[in-house]
């Protein structure tokens, strides 16, 4: 039987966090923060992160934490779950991803520390990264939202997320996908969502999406009757409180087999009080600052989490 949520999420801690120049091309969220120089943003970044690790860990969630290295330059290191994704079946899946800098952050020592000093089965790699050589890309689950036990795939297609590349994930993970795009507005104009993943969050009873963002009434319809028809719970946000990601969210559970929303500070901020109160009729939520982190990232706790459902040896 398929989970939806893990008790174990591999996290990245940062060593030179900082605005990456070849993310911003297409990722708006992105905002440079001039009155910060280079420490003074690592710092912060890194105690965001320490601070984030901390409450999960204090609600019995295992957080396996990989130092990044100086060398090379990889300033989105903090955001795995990008290039890597980890299924129970043992399987990993690598994706190709667009900025040539982000490509430097898969690395074997990661896959091999999980097996070896953390008894994790990596029985199987499935490696989409050849992609990149024809400029097709897949972002992992920030290019893919997973319903796991239903086998359903959503996926907002973008310049980071290509349909084909997205069809033969499905095929070699015996998933169906659900495609569609998701816009936002700059500038006045409407432009793709570079990741699904800061507009919709599937969790085990409930999904947190913008539908708004999904400006094609039939996509959005095929999109909602998806989601009723596996027996989620539809919570809606708005395009605003999307920008302020309050779509990135994760569900995980603790050891005991307690389940949490994750999110970040400003995504709880942002919404309602008849919002939170849909969110923890299924589930207590989970909340940490990461300011600088979402404002030089352009990511937000989602990101941050990779998922691990490799069996144990």
């Amino acid at each position: 039987m398929s989970r939806q949520t893990t008790s174990t999420i591999m996290m990245i801690r940062p060593v030179k966090f900082r605005y990456n120049e070849q993310t911003a091309v297409n990722n708006y969220y992105q905002k440079v923060l001039d009155e910060l120089d280079p420490e003074e943003v690592q710092a912060k970044a890194l105690q965001e992160f320490d601070n984030f690790v901390e409450k999960l860990r204090g609600k019995g969630v295992k957080v396996i934490v990989i130092n990044d290295t100086p060398d090379p330059d990889t300033p989105d290191s903090i955001f795995p779950n990008n290039w890597v994704s980890f299924h129970a079946d043992g399987k990993v899946g690598l994706y190709p991803m667009f900025a040539e800098n982000r490509r430097l952050e898969r690395r074997d020592d990661i896959l091999g520390a999980l097996d070896n000093e953390y008894g994790l089965n990596v029985a199987s790699i499935e490696d989409f990264s050849f992609h990149e050589k024809e400029d097709k890309y897949l972002e992992g689950t920030g290019s893919m939202i997973l319903d796991r036990v239903n086998k359903i795939v959503y996926a907002a297609i973008s310049q980071r997320t290509d349909e084909d590349v997205l069809d033969e994930f499905c095929r070699k993970f015996a998933f169906k996908p659900v495609k569609f795009i998701a816009n936002q507005t700059v500038e006045g104009e409407r432009l793709p969502i570079y990741h699904t993943n800061v507009m919709m969050c599937v969790a085990e009873t409930f999904a947190v999406i913008c539908l708004d963002s999904i400006d094609d009434a039939d996509e959005r319809k095929a999109v909602i009757d998806s989601l009723e028809a596996s027996g989620k719970e539809i919570i809606e946000i708005t395009e605003d409180q999307e920008h302020h990601f309050a779509g990135n969210m994760l569900q995980v559970n603790a050891e005991s087999g307690e389940k949490y929303l994750v999110m970040s500070e400003a995504a709880y901020q942002s919404l309602t009080a008849k919002q939170i109160s849909a969110i923890e009729k299924h589930c207590p939520i989970i909340h940490s600052s990461l300011d600088t982190i979402e404002a030089l990232g352009g990511g937000s706790a989602r990101c941050m989490m990779a998922e691990v459902f490799l069996p144990a040896h």
